[in-house]
């Protein structure tokens, strides 16, 4: 897809964003509560699509390119973009990702999480726990003056650290804003230094997708399903980050929420009031409207 230059945005834009990011959250904090043995992947996203419209917002995927539910939903060597449907249901040691974006007065907000349903095997549980505590080890970087390829290498650097998993570079993180995908493209992998420099009144999704095997993947026929190539499990972790002069603001984090990855990656979960941007101003005015 063609994309625009960086979007920079006020401190009220973020405030807006905030809000559609609480969507998201508290979606996705539904779903998680709902995910068990038995139930379909079209009745999670019969879930999210009343969640979305209780909120008084609209679902981002759907309609997306022609993209036809409320969320996506892969499930074991899915990796991502699995389409929600009534004969895909779960049982007890599946895993299953789930991606959500919302929009809330022009405002996007995108993340997701993978869960196990039921018992799973250990090995899926260590899967699941290296792709997000990747995802925190690239939120700790996405700092006012770092470049965007040391959050790059910081989500890298801690899968490669945990073992044999592969890494996706097909697939990878945004801009966000006023649309779902923007500039800048945020790479899962790369070294650090390069790419351009983070500033206050950027905001990037950050969605680091591992695997048990090799990284190799392939696109089925309907489209958008991806999955790995040689059928090991697969696992997805997102959020919204703004970048603010006080460090990364996790606009799709829930309020008063607590993450030990985050916690472990220095990475504070504070309330919106407590960054102080509303008291600072961008250091490049917003093209946003």
């Amino acid at each position: 897809m063609r994309l625009r230059r960086i979007q920079y945005k006020t401190p009220e834009q973020f405030v807006r964003m905030r809000r559609a990011g609480l969507v998201v959250a508290n979606t996705l904090q539904v779903l998680r509560e709902a995910v068990r043995p038995g139930i379909s992947t079209a009745q999670l996203d019969e879930i999210a699509a009343r969640e979305i419209a209780a909120a008084g917002a609209t679902p981002s995927f759907l309609g997306y390119f022609g993209y036809p539910a409320t969320i996506c939903t892969s499930v074991n060597d899915v990796i991502v973009h699995g389409i929600p449907h009534e004969d895909v249901v779960l049982k007890d040691g599946d895993i299953i990702s789930i991606d959500c974006g919302a929009i809330l007065d022009g405002w996007h907000g995108d993340a997701a999480f993978s869960v196990g349903v039921g018992e799973i095997d250990p090995a899926d549980q260590e899967l699941l726990d290296v792709c997000e505590a990747s995802l925190w080890a690239g939120i700790a970087q996405a700092a006012d003056g770092n470049r965007l390829g040391d959050v790059s290498h910081a989500v890298e650097s801690r899968v490669r650290e945990a073992g044999d998993y592969g890494l996706i570079e097909e697939y990878t993180g945004h801009g966000i804003g006023t649309e779902m995908h923007m500039d800048p493209v945020v790479p899962n992998f790369g070294p650090p230094g390069v790419g351009p420099r983070l500033r206050f009144g950027m905001a990037i999704c950050i969605e680091p997708m591992i695997t048990r095997g090799s990284r190799l993947n392939t696109e089925l026929d309907d489209g958008w399903t991806v999955i790995t190539a040689d059928g090991s499990r697969a696992a997805h972790f997102e959020h919204s980050i703004a970048i603010t002069p006080d460090g990364p603001w996790v606009l799709t984090a829930q309020e008063n929420a607590r993450n030990p990855w985050a916690e472990r990656s220095g990475v504070s979960l504070r309330h919106p009031g407590d960054a102080g941007i509303m008291t600072k101003q961008p250091s490049r005015a917003s093209d946003a409207g």
